[in-house]
Formats: C-alpha cells, sequence, structure tokens
C-alpha cells in the first residue's frame, strides 16, 4: 500500500512538459505520507525495546560460558591466554574474552609407520622402515596414545601438535630400534622396545613442552623387508626347534638332577648311620674294656683267669680235639690220628674222648 501511495503521487506530479516544474512540492508531501505510514505500521518506541533486549540476550550470552567434563576451559583475552577454567559453568568478559574448549579426557590416536582408511591398512615405506643395531631392516608399525596434560601448552607451545608427536614417535622408535637387535625386535624384546620409545618419547615432548601425556606405545606389526621373509621364517623355525630342543634338555635336567641328590642323600645317611653305629660299638667296648680293667684291679688272679678260659673258649671252640686227664697221659705213648683228622669236616665240633 506504501509503495502503491508513492507511485501514485508520482503520476499526479509527473508532467512530461515540465518535469522540474512547480508540482514537484506534492512529491514532498507523498514522501512525509508515507513517513507517517511506516511510524504508524511500526512505532519507533517499540523498536528500540526490541533492540535493547536483543543487546542485552546477546550481552549475557558473551558473559558465561560452560565447560563439559571432559574439557578444560582455556580463556584469551586479546589473544593472551589468561587463565583456565575446570568443568561447570563460568563468567568472562563478553566481545573481549574468548573461550577454546581442548578435550583433556580424550585419549588421542598416532598411526606412525601405515595409516587406516576405511578398514584399509596402507603401509608407509618411509615411516616403517628401520635400521637395528646387528644393521638388518625391519618394517616397523606402531600406534602412539596419548592424551591432554596442559591445556594452554598444548594449545600454544608448538605449532602443529599432531605433526610434532608423529615426528617425535618416530625419532623416538629409530633410536631404540637401533640400539636393539633384530631377533628382539621379532620376538621376546617387544615390549622393552615399547617401554623405551614410550619414556623417550615423553622426554622429547617435554623439552618442547608440549603439555602432552604419553599414554601408550603400540607395536602393531613388526616385520622384516618382503625380500628377505622367506629366510627369516627360516630362522624363525630354526630357533624354535633349537628352543624346544633347550626345554626338553632342560626337562630331563630336571628330572635327573633331584634323583641324583636323592640317591646321593640317602648314601650320605647311610654311611652316616654307619660311622654313628660303628662309634657306639668302639664306645661300648671301650667302655667295657674300663669297667674290665677296673675289675681286673680288684681280683687280679681270678679275671687273668677268666680271660685265660674266655679267651681257650674263642680259640678252641671250633677245632676237634682229644682231651686225657694228666695221671693217665703219663702212661700212654701220644697218638695224632691225622687220617681221621682230615676226615672230619672242620668245625664240627665233635670231641673224642679217652679213657
Amino acid at each position: 500500500m506504501l509503495w502503491w501511495r508513492l507511485h501514485e503521487g508520482a503520476c499526479m506530479v509527473w508532467d512530461p512538459k515540465d518535469p522540474w516544474g512547480k508540482k514537484s512540492d506534492s512529491i514532498d508531501d507523498a514522501l512525509r505520507q508515507a513517513q507517517d505510514q511506516l511510524r504508524q505500521m511500526m512505532p519507533f518506541q517499540g523498536i528500540r525495546f526490541v533492540f535493547l533486549l536483543l543487546f542485552l540476550v546477546i550481552v549475557v550470552w558473551q558473559s558465561t560460558f560452560i565447560v563439559a567434563p571432559d574439557e578444560e576451559g582455556v580463556v584469551k583475552r586479546f589473544g593472551d591466554v589468561v587463565r583456565t577454567a575446570g568443568p561447570g559453568p563460568h563468567v568472562k568478559i563478553p566481545f573481549i574474552e574468548t573461550v577454546l574448549h581442548p578435550k583433556v579426557e580424550k585419549l588421542h590416536r598416532l598411526e606412525i609407520g601405515f595409516r587406516t582408511d576405511r578398514n584399509r591398512v596402507q603401509v608407509l615405506p618411509q615411516e616403517a622402515q628401520m635400521l637395528t643395531d646387528d644393521l638388518n631392516i625391519i618394517a616397523v608399525e606402531f600406534i602412539v596414545q596419548y592424551k591432554i596434560k596442559n591445556a594452554r601448552d598444548y594449545l600454544f607451545k608448538v605449532d602443529e601438535i599432531e605433526d610434532t608427536i608423529e615426528k617425535a614417535g618416530e625419532a623416538a622408535m629409530r633410536e631404540v630400534i637401533g640400539k636393539s637387535k633384530i631377533d628382539d625386535a621379532l620376538t621376546t624384546g617387544k615390549a622393552q622396545i615399547q617401554e623405551g620409545t614410550q619414556t623417550l618419547l615423553q622426554h622429547i615432548l617435554d623439552q618442547y613442552q608440549a603439555g602432552v601425556q604419553i599414554a601408550a606405545v603400540q607395536l602393531k606389526d613388526v616385520n622384516p623387508p618382503e625380500a628377505v621373509v622367506a629366510a627369516f621364517k627360516d630362522v624363525t623355525s630354526a630357533k624354535e626347534d633349537r628352543q624346544k630342543l633347550i626345554n626338553q634338555a632342560q626337562g630331563y635336567r630336571n628330572d635327573i638332577i633331584p634323583k641324583a641328590k636323592g640317591e646321593a642323600a640317602q648314601v650320605i645317611n647311610q654311611a652316616k648311620g654307619y660311622a654313628q653305629a660303628r662309634v657306639a660299638r668302639a664306645e661300648g667296648e671301650a667302655n667295657r674294656f674300663v669297667k674290665t680293667l677296673k675289675e681286673y684291679e680288684q681280683a687280679k688272679d681270678i679275671i687273668s683267669k677268666r680271660i685265660y678260659i674266655e679267651t681257650m673258649e674263642e680259640v678252641l671252640g671250633g677245632v676237634e680235639k682229644i682231651i686225657i686227664d694228666g695221671k693217665v697221659s703219663e702212661r700212654l705213648l701220644p697218638y695224632l690220628p691225622l687220617d681221621q683228622l682230615k676226615a672230619t669236616p672242620k668245625g664240627s665240633g665233635e670231641e673224642k674222648k679217652g679213657p
């Protein structure tokens, strides 16, 4: 309607014969009417109120910010970091201070030596190939996991932080691999390589003041170059056979040594028992001799005769003999039947008595 009134006013005053004539005042009247119409449609007081309300909303919105539980707020004023804020709502100076929200609890992941794209793994030889201490080339693919330790350093101390961590991780791995043998890298030394690389990488990043904490370094794959894979497999098989034989030998050793120790302990115990028995027997005989000596000193004649009789019993006990009374033997010619003595079994215990 407003446009139509302007158009109608212009039509009323327009005269091709006198475009700048006296009737031009009618245009000013039409403009005044349009302005009055506009003031009636949108009062000035209402517009100012709307703008004021909108301004207040923007100021409140610019004065507050919320930090998520897994974030840390970094507040900047004119490009300079003035403070950090923990999780929760906070206040800042509107239009002057800005806030960054890095996720400090997130576990970031970097792939070195390879890249994963839609479940497809692409090996990067320029990153993966490394030289061992014994001058062998191996392809090492590993993963670096890290978290933000200091948000201010992470955001502003190092430019291109992920690229820096990647290059530092590659350098740390090359240094550790360069001090390791190829057998350790392929078999039993992977844990030491991971631990050594993590320690060295953390030390490098701390020197850079990168503000990150290395959570883990994981070896994904360690392989020799493709041209010598078959030879390395043969070597690995031979080492496995060698280890198998070593285990068998150790098993036999663990079986035979306890038996030998048991037998040795048995012989030693028997010898100790025999020695104790001989010592006890000798002590008993010595005590018996001492007691007999005491009795002998008290009655020498009786003891001498007893010893003589006991000795004769031991000597003549197993000998064939003929006993003749002393008086009778004076009237007899002694006779020794040697042929009968030979025929009589020795130790038979038979005795021949004369008259």
